[in-house]
């Protein structure tokens, strides 16, 4: 059986990642990476998936917390190195 890690292993996914989607949703981690691999073999997926962590960035400036922000930021700008879009 795999583990969740072998998951995202698998999918080029960090757990930090996994836990911007998690939160974004209001769901746990395990069904985030459910999620996030599956979103992460189209370029619909990962086009939503970069909006998800934009938004996340977006509601911590909001909020004042800009911590969370450059986090999430540094979270997003790795997730889009590692699976860019193209058109």
């Amino acid at each position: 059986m795999l583990s969740i890690r072998d998951c995202l292993d698998y999918c080029d996914i960090t757990d930090d990642e996994v836990a911007l989607v998690a939160e974004h949703e209001g769901i746990p981690d395990a069904a985030a990476a459910q999620v996030v691999c599956g979103l992460v073999q189209t370029p619909e997926g990962v086009l939503l998936l970069t909006n998800f962590m934009l938004d996340l960035v977006e509601r911590a400036n909001e909020c004042g917390d800009k911590e969370k922000a450059a986090k999430a930021e540094s979270v997003c700008a790795r997730f889009m190195a590692d699976h860019p879009l193209t058109h």
